[in-house]
């Protein structure tokens, strides 16, 4: 019987460069690559068209997603972390804002789209570590959301027409941005030395973001229902594969990824855990502010966004 062959996109990154290249390969299932050179156009084409049969995707786009209906379900396997304190970026030749507890009464800028899960993680610090009272913030965005259905809250706006986010930083018309990137000199995170504080909430409160996760459609897992598990175990492998090149310090031109990784196996901390149990905590913390900040206007049971084979999973 042949094997089903699935349209797959993801980033080649570590955890997944063996998976990709061909030394992993899943039992049973064949992944199928295809190649987005820009990732969040891929995360557009799977919300709005379901193009892909298993797609990289970014959380908070996927939960906005399901929310609005689209058919697909995510698997633990969860691709990219990252601590957002650097996120958070101001002009200093502005002189705007100096700290983040005066960015209330202000427009503070947001690449992309609201439902960015850069941007919901960094709103989650400026509230919980700054006591920014957030729906006094008005969130300034540069695009449209993937998730054509959504709609935001009262404060948050467009970017007006004609201006970029580097040009109202400069003029202090934004006192701050997130999500940017730019090679500005004067564009810094607005808190200072932001690794440490994102390593410091990690020690104290377990604070370690998911940025990306893996979505199948439906109908594949409908379908095909032990494709979950067998995604599930080949990029476990590959990632097993990467964490030992971290360990033993043969990775080849390792990128600032990588070096985080690094970073947190020295502390004896798993940089990249796989399945809900070692990931409830930050899972459940991403659905809180996800509601506060009125991405998600329901409830979300961890369990029920999940492929049901892959519940127990852990890795």
């Amino acid at each position: 019987m042949s094997v089903p062959v699935l349209k797959t996109v993801t980033r080649t990154q570590g955890n997944n460069t063996a998976l990709k290249n061909g030394v992993v390969a899943p039992h049973g299932v064949k992944l199928e690559f295809v190649e987005v050179p820009v990732l969040v156009q891929a995360f557009r084409r799977m919300v709005r068209s379901l193009e892909f049969d298993v797609c990289e995707m970014a959380l908070t786009t996927f939960l906005c997603a399901r929310e609005h209906g689209v058919r697909f379900t995510a698997l633990p396997i969860f691709l990219v972390r990252a601590f957002h304190h650097n996120a958070i970026l101001h002009n200093v030749k502005a002189n705007a804002v100096q700290n983040p507890a005066e960015l209330e009464g202000k427009r503070v800028g947001v690449n992309r789209g609201y439902t960015v899960t850069t941007g919901v993680w960094a709103r989650s610090i400026l509230q919980d570590e700054y006591g920014v009272d957030l729906s006094k913030v008005t969130w300034v965005l540069s695009g449209d959301e993937h998730v054509e259905a959504y709609r935001p809250p009262s404060n948050v706006v467009s970017l007006p027409a004609g201006t970029t986010m580097e040009e109202q930083l400069a003029s202090g018309e934004l006192a701050a941005a997130i999500g940017l990137t730019t090679d500005d000199p004067d564009v810094q995170p607005l808190i200072p030395n932001a690794l440490e504080a994102g390593l410091s909430a990690f020690r104290s409160r377990g604070h370690y973001p998911i940025n990306h996760l893996v979505a199948v459609r439906d109908e594949i897992l409908a379908a095909h229902p032990e494709v979950a598990v067998a995604i599930f175990n080949a990029f476990t492998e590959s990632r097993d594969i990467y964490l030992g090149q971290l360990r033993s310090g043969t990775l080849d031109n390792p990128d600032k990824m990588d070096k985080l990784y690094a970073r947190l196996l020295q502390m004896d901390a798993d940089p990249l855990p796989y399945g809900i149990a070692p990931n409830r905590k930050v899972l459940e913390e991403l659905l809180e502010h996800a509601k506060t900040q009125k991405i998600l206007t329901k409830t979300t049971n961890i369990e029920s966004v999940f492929a049901p084979a892959t519940l127990e999973l852990c890795a």
